[in-house]
Parts: C-alpha cells; structure tokens; sequence
C-alpha cells in the first residue's frame, strides 16, 4: 500500500522518495504521523451514510445482476430479520413519533423484497428443473415445509396470505393513515392557535411552545407521509401475486420446451419453489403491513402496545367477570368441549378478580397518599403562606364571573379566544413598536368582583378598572358628542370619552350614524394596551434589561463591554431605558441608545441627563413615530416668554435643578396648553410641544399631570429630513 508522509511547507515540492518494501511498519524519524490513502474497514463502518448508500445501491444491484444461491439465502434471512425488527420497534414506541422515519423503512423493505423477488425468479426460470434446492435453501424449506408435498395446498395457503395481507391488514391500515392525515392537517391551525393562546397567556414558555409547534409539524408530516406510504404495502402484494403467476407459467414453460420435462413434473417442480418464494416475501411483507396497521392505530394511545392493551382491556373488571361467566355457561352447551371453555372462563375470571384487587390497591395508595399531603401541608402551614406570598404577579388580568366566555374556547366558534389572541397580538406589536418584551398576562377569575368588571394589575396593584358586556357593543361618538341609541350609557374606560352600551342588532344603525363600534373584548385589550404603555418603566425590570443587552449583535457586544461595567452599571442603562419608556420612546434600537451613553457618560451620570442626550441620538425614530398620515411633523412651540418663565423657575445647580414656578402661572400655563391643543384636535391635527432643550423635562413634568398623550420634544431631537409643520405657540 503507499504511503503520503506529511512535509515541511517550506520544502513541500521536494521529492519523497517511496518507501522500501518491508520498512513500511517502521517509524520515520521525523516523528510525522503517515495517512493511509484508503480508510480501514472500522472506518468505513463507523460513517453510516456511506453504508447505507452501498446498502442502497446493493438493493439495486440485486435486481439487475445473478444472485448465487447462499446470497440469496443470507439476503432472504436479512429480509425477515428486518421485517421483525420493524414490528417489534413498532409494538414497544410510546407513541407514532418515535418511529417517524417508518416510511422510509416501509420502502427500503418494499424494495428488498422486490429486489429478491427479481433474483428468485431468475434462478427458480434457470435452474428449477435442477431439484428443489435450485433457488436456494430457505426457498426450498418454505416450500416443503408449507406445501407436505401437495403444490394445491400451497397455492391455497399462498392465496389466503396474500388476501389476509391485502384485502384486511393493508386496507384498513392504509383508510386509517388516510383519515388521520386528513384529521391531522384539517386540526392543525386549531393546535397552533391553542399553542400561542396558551403562550400568550403565560401557560407555557417560549421554548417549550417551540417544541410543541414542532411536534405539530412532525406529526402532521408523519400521517402525511404514512398515508402515502401505506400505498407501498398495497402494490407489493400485487407484485407478488403477478410475480407468483408469471413464475409458475414460466417455469412450466421453461421446464418442458427447453428442459424436456412433462407437464406435471415442470409444474410440480416450478409450483413448489414459487410457492416457497411466494412464502418467503408474503411472511416478511404480512409482519411489515401489520406493524403498519399498529404503528398508525396507535394515535392518541400512550405507552408502549402491550401496556395498553392491558391497562384498558382490564380496566374494567365487571366486562372481564361477565366474559369469564359466559365461556363458563358455554361450556356446558351440548357438543362444546368443556376444558377449552372452562380454561378460557376461569383466566377471564381470575383476571377479573386480580383487576378488581388492583383498583382496591390503588384506591388505598391514593388514600394514604392524600393522607400523608394534608399532614404534611399542615406540618407545613406556617412556611407556605410565606414562601407563596413572595411571588408576585408583574402583570394580571382579573375577570369577573360573566366575562369568562372571553378566555373559554367554544366549540368551533370564530370568536373563541379572542381576547387571548389580541393579547397574544399586543405583545408582538410593544415588542415591534417600542423594543419592550411585554410580561405574561396573567388572567383570574375574581369573585369580589362584579359579574361584569375586570381589574388591570401591574405588580399585583390596580392599574385600571371597567366593565363590559359580552354581549353587547360599545358605541362612541368620534366627536365625544352623547350616543342617540337604546342602551347603557357610560364611560369609555382608557380615553374617558362618553359611550353606549348597544345591542348586537343595533350594529349596522350605528354604523350609519358613523359611531365608532366596539367589541368587548377590543374594549379590554385595548385598556389594557394603555395601561401597559403607560408602566412600561415599571415593568422593565433589571433581568429584562439585561436579556436585551445579551441579545444583541456580537458587533455590538464590544460597546457595551467598554461601557459597563467601568463607567455604567446595567442598573444605570435600566434607569436611562425607563425614563424613554415613561415617556414612550421606543428603547428597540439599542445599539444607537449604547453608543450615545457611551459618547455622554463621561460627562454626567444622571440619567435623566444621560437620557435627553440618547433621545437627540434618536432624533430620526422620534420625529418618523410622531409624523402623521400626510409625513408632516405637526407641532406648537413653546414661546420665548414662557421658555423664559420656564428658565427663570429653576432653581439648583446641575443635576439638582427643580422647577419653582407660582401655582397661578402654572394654571395659567396649563389653561393656555389645554385651549391650543383642543384648537388643532378640531382641525384634525395631532402636534407636538417643541420646547428648548433646557426646560423640555420641566415642561413635560407638567404637561403630564393633565395631557399625557401630548408628546414634548426638544428642538434638539428635530431631524433635518423631518417636514415640520407649525400648528401654533403658547
């Protein structure tokens, strides 16, 4: 064998010279190891996709070239240890999934067994006048073994199986793949709703709903594939019989043109090695088309078959005792052998009185075991309330007894879960829209509620508070004028306009008079949305924080290592990410946010400095959200008498400046705020306080206390591509 020897890259163009015979096994000096051109057989065998290729191609290869007779019996014996090992892994699986790559072993095997059908044929059509043992040993014990010397009794035996195989185990298998690939795929936009609704509400986790849609999907292709795959089964057993009838045709042919044999000599000897090959492919496809049949009846039983089979069929000790009782009258029928019955009645009876022992048991066991959790919980009844009383909800939703209907699935209804699915849809908008990952909502039914009320809770304290009806409409006038329809007159629970609570019928009259028609549960979700945006601070927490700084882009990681912890703590980026959040700047780009601490930290550390400075870094997202329909940036300045009031108003140095100003300045300020925006609402413009950026938090801190939609910005935070549009002064 020769030999590559690894060299100095320096002198690789230099000649090696080869090695002399008998010095291969010596080692060289230079301490290199050498690399064999060819891989060892151990090698070989460890790559399984090389083998199963070369298994592959082996198949093929059978069909095409002359197989000697002790391949063909080493081939026979792989073929039904295969078709075994495939019925045994199907008895013992939990479940379908275990065993998803079954059809890709029904082909395999459904090709094995045509491939040796082919080489069986080739060798019973050339050698069957030669004697009994022409194809093959195992053909020939099948053969005599089955037929007792009598070729009818074969034929018959080989029809039966192959009628068992086809007409009962292959079509029934084959209906049930069918329909349950059809079942499968018709429920699964059900399954994955439940899954984000279960999601949505904080049942289950990311990772753990990831699994569950890819279960979905596995299934799903699994009886898809199934169902096409039981078609395999079906044209193997036709194969069969037309390679059966051929064969025996042929042989008698064969037998008495070309061998000089009689007729019944060529038939008895051509019919004896069909039937056995018949035999050899029917037992190894009927023990593949069975474990079929179990593999996809299994669905929706867990545990392993035998498990199952005994847990359910004894589940019921009375159906056993009756069984036992008949086998046992039976036997006393005149012509009825009695040890037979009487065998079978007394294990169904014995089965029956052993079953009924296990329940007893188990009913005991559960007993004591309910016993000995009541002693424990009340040994334990002094730490429980404490160590459940650490746990707080960050965010609850608390329904009052009517309003269930809203988070229960009905079935089939279009509307089940609707309210899940907007908040399911909630979180994905304030994750896209404002870079905030929302908590899970927790949602309980409150019985101190009224049967109509819902209470919002952030941190397990009352956020919001309203009522609904589930069966009706809230109506509004977009003008805030009073709703002229029948119903219950109120008061919109997030914007505090006035509102009417209508009928279902009243939908279509209301919506010619062009009020503004709400369902329920939008009603909720909505609040809620408000509620949420308006404690987004609140509700990032420090682990939050910090899984956003871990999920940014590696080329982004370097930053905040040169930042943090050094010159900021990630307490500190907490701290600045809130104050953009109480005033509802969305924190997604946080990579611009990093890089403007990092250009402002060495200068202050007060985060509300830090945090105007990261805000003029934002300037572009700021003025792009605030822009309206038409990309115009409406606003109203603040004038230069009362940017001078504002500045006149501050006392303190740096980072410890308050705002001082008269309360009747600040009412005249307030008045004068309130008429202007009111003024630009009615003429269907939605501006901005523009402010200088000295006094823009002090301004802000008022505006807040009586218009906290209004948004305050900062000449600094004006982008140059903006289109502004000026509205009017204060």
């Amino acid at each position: 064998m020769s030999e590559i020897t690894a060299t100095d890259p320096n002198t690789a163009n230099s000649a090696e010279l080869p090695t002399p015979v008998g010095t291969a096994d010596k080692p060289k000096a230079s301490g290199v190891p050498k690399i064999s051109v060819f891989p060892s057989l151990k090698s070989l065998l460890g790559r399984a996709d090389i083998v199963f290729a070369l298994g592959i191609m082996g198949i093929l290869t059978i069909m095409i070239l002359p197989l000697p007779t002790y391949l063909m019996d080493f081939t026979l014996a792989i073929s039904i240890t295969f078709s075994i090992l495939i019925m045994m892994n199907a008895l013992f699986i939990s479940k379908p999934l275990e065993f998803s790559v079954f059809p890709t072993v029904l082909l395999i095997a459904t090709l094995l067994r045509l491939a040796l059908n082919l080489a069986s044929t080739r060798l019973i059509l050339s050698h069957g006048h030669e004697g009994p043992d022409a194809a093959g040993k195992v053909i020939e014990a099948f053969g005599s073994f089955v037929m007792q010397g009598n070729f009818i009794i074969g034929i018959i035996v080989f029809g039966i199986l192959v009628l068992v195989n086809f007409v009962v185990i292959t079509k029934g298998s084959g209906r049930i793949a069918e329909v349950a690939a059809r079942f499968s795929l018709d429920a699964m936009p059900g399954k994955q709703m439940a899954i984000d609704a279960d999601l949505s509400a904080g049942i289950i986790k990311e990772d753990e709903a990831k699994q569950k849609r890819e279960d979905l999907e596995a299934e799903s292709a699994f009886f898809g594939a199934m169902d096409g795959a039981s078609k395999f089964v079906k044209g193997d057993a036709i194969a069969g019989l037309i390679i059966t009838f051929i064969n025996v045709l042929g042989g008698i042919i064969v037998g008495v043109v070309q061998n000089d044999m009689s007729m019944g000599d060529a038939a008895e000897a051509y019919t004896l090695l069909t039937i056995g090959d018949g035999l050899v492919s029917q037992i190894p496809a009927l023990i593949v088309s069975v474990s079929a049949g179990l593999l996809v009846s299994k669905a929706g039983v867990k545990g392993s078959a035998d498990k199952a089979l005994i847990s359910q069929l004894s589940a019921y000790p009375k159906g056993l005792g009756i069984a036992g009782s008949m086998m046992i009258g039976m036997a006393f029928l005149p012509g009825i052998p009695m040890i037979p019955f009487f065998i079978m009645g007394g294990a169904a009876g014995y089965a029956a009185y052993a079953s009924t022992k296990k329940d007893q048991m188990k009913k005991m066991k559960s007993t004591a075991k309910l016993l000995a959790e009541e002693l424990t919980s009340k040994e334990n009844a002094d730490d429980e309330p404490i160590a459940t009383a650490l746990k707080m909800d960050e965010l609850r939703l608390e329904i009052g007894i009517n309003l269930l209907p809203l988070i229960q699935n009905k079935d089939n209804d279009e509307e089940e879960d609707r309210l899940t699915q907007q908040i399911k849809a909630l979180r994905r908008q304030l994750a896209t829209d404002m870079g905030f990952i929302m908590p899970s909502v927790r949602i309980l039914d409150n019985v101190r509620l009224e049967g109509n009320e819902y209470n919002i809770c952030i941190k397990e304290v009352e956020a919001g508070r309203g009522s609904i009806y589930i069966d009706q409409l809230m109506v509004m006038e977009p003008t805030g004028a009073p709703i002229d329809l029948p119903g219950t007159h109120t008061i919109e629970p997030t914007f505090g306009i006035p509102a009417s609570w209508i009928a279902e019928s009243l939908r279509d009259e209301a919506n010619m008079r062009g009020y503004t028609v709400v369902d329920p549960a939008t009603v909720l979700a909505t609040h809620l949305t408000e509620t949420i945006k308006n404690n987004m601070a609140d509700l990032l927490s420090y682990g939050e924080v910090k899984g956003l700084l871990q999920e940014m882009p590696e080329n982004h990681q370097k930053l905040l290592l040169d930042i943090c912890p050094s010159q900021i703590s990630i307490s500190g980026i907490q701290r600045v990410l809130q104050t953009l959040l109480t005033e509802r700047v969305s924190i997604r780009d946080l990579p611009t946010i990093l890089e403007a601490i990092a250009e402002i930290i060495g200068t202050s550390s007060n985060p509300s400095a830090i945090a105007e400075h990261v805000r003029s870094r934002l300037a572009r997202q700021i003025c792009a959200a605030n822009a309206g329909m038409n990309g115009n940036l409406a606003f109203i300045t603040l004038s230069p008498q009362w940017e001078q009031n504002f500045a006149d108003a501050l006392v303190g140095q740096d980072d410890d400046r308050q705002l001082a100003m008269a309360p009747s300045q600040l009412q005249e300020f307030i008045t004068l705020v309130r008429d202007q925006f009111e003024h630009a609402a009615a003429e269907g413009e939605n501006p901005v306080l523009l402010t200088s950026p000295g006094v823009r938090p002090y301004v802000r801190s008022i505006i807040d206390r009586f218009r906290s939609q209004t948004f305050v910005m900062s000449q600094n935070e004006i982008h140059p591509q903006a289109k502004l549009k000026t509205v009017g002064q204060i």
